[in-house]
């Protein structure tokens, strides 16, 4: 093979690379959620889209190759001085996507870092005009109002911004002690409040339930009485009716009221006695109708009694057995009755028929 051959096959294998090297440089495949920002000749000339796309070789360049998907990128953190002058840390995460690539490409150089510069001024504006206390608590008064100003400014750069998040904020050491002491003396007080509401609870439910007790009890004996008195005036009033009935004479009442006499004298603190004016007559009287049934003149309580007269029967024995006995039990208490002193009554009042109680 002489020279000449040699050098035929060098051009042919040139020309066939030159070939493939312009194929390779006219077709491009851009994957889904993919743009391609193409140049002519240092000039834009179009967006390749997801699929098979031709390129003029040698003319035609990419320039970007541009993400279309929602991008997360967190931010270190970033000191930021409170209007209480207290210096926090605070980390930020930003959500984002671009819309339109050649914005992108053109309008600035590298928007990714633009947004993080954008976002530490912005938090530090905001964050600037709260206290530390109102800082903490209004994450997403932040949030919203990062959302809106980033959302503004990178709209003309083809990147719009979905979501801002602070993930944290740092206060200094010396501040966390404070807020946990101040968080533990919280707690202590409202466990101080409830442990006194319930205690205070408990006494008024205790004093309503012995209120309630006391009640049922003062009701319960109101009733007792109530029935008691009913009975006894009934008692009364059936006696009462009796002895309407039965329509006694005076001499009767004055027996039972002997009968009643020792009852009245056995109390310890009885005192004074009431005795009728009439019972003295009453007596007599008793005296001399249960006399008449004894024919052996009078019986007195010193000595047994004298013979009857004669008796026919063993029912009129009895009988007059019986009255003699009474007869001498009424004159045995007229001589007690006459044998008692009469209480005075003071001058300007009338006699109240008192005496000084004889022992029995």
């Amino acid at each position: 093979m002489g020279g000449g051959e040699i050098v035929l096959g060098l051009i042919a294998a040139a020309i066939i690379l030159l070939v493939v090297i312009t194929l390779a440089k006219s077709v491009r495949v851009v994957p889904q959620q993919q743009m391609n920002v193409v140049e002519r000749l240092g000039k834009y000339q179009r967006t390749l889209t997801p699929g098979l796309n031709v390129l003029v070789p040698y003319l035609d360049k990419i320039r970007t190759k541009v993400d279309m998907r929602e991008q997360v990128v967190s931010f270190p953190p970033q000191p930021v001085i409170t209007s209480d002058n207290l210096v926090v840390s605070i980390d930020t995460v930003l959500y984002f996507k671009v819309v339109d690539p050649v914005r992108a490409t053109y309008e600035i150089a590298n928007f990714l870092q633009a947004i993080e510069q954008l976002t530490v001024t912005t938090l530090r504006n905001v964050i600037g005009s709260m206290d530390l206390e109102k800082a903490l608590t209004s994450r997403e008064e932040v949030n919203r109002h990062l959302s809106t100003v980033l959302d503004e400014t990178t709209g003309r750069w083809g990147v719009k911004v979905t979501r801002v998040e602070i993930k944290a904020i740092e206060p200094p050491p010396s501040i966390r002690d404070s807020m946990e002491k101040q968080m533990r003396a919280e707690r202590d007080r409202r466990a101080a409040i409830l442990n006194a509401e319930g205690h205070k609870q408990s006494q008024i439910l205790t004093a309503e339930g012995e209120k309630q007790a006391a009640v049922l009890r003062a009701e319960g004996e109101r009733t007792a009485r109530i029935l008691q008195a009913e009975g006894q005036a009934k008692a009364i009033q059936t006696v009462f009716d009796s002895i309407h009935t039965a329509n006694p004479d005076p001499k009767v009442l004055a027996y039972q009221y002997l009968q009643a006499l020792p009852q009245i004298a056995a109390g310890p603190s009885n005192k004074i006695w009431i005795v009728p004016a009439e019972l003295t007559k009453a007596l007599e009287g008793i005296s001399g109708a249960l006399g008449g049934l004894a024919t052996a003149g009078p019986v007195t309580s010193a000595g047994p009694a004298e013979p009857l007269g004669e008796l026919t029967t063993p029912a009129e024995e009895t009988a007059a057995a019986a009255a003699a006995e009474a007869a001498a039990a009424a004159r045995e208490a007229a001589a007690v009755a006459e044998s008692v002193v009469p209480v005075s009554p003071p001058a300007d009042e009338p006699p109240t028929g008192r005496f000084p109680a004889t022992p029995a």
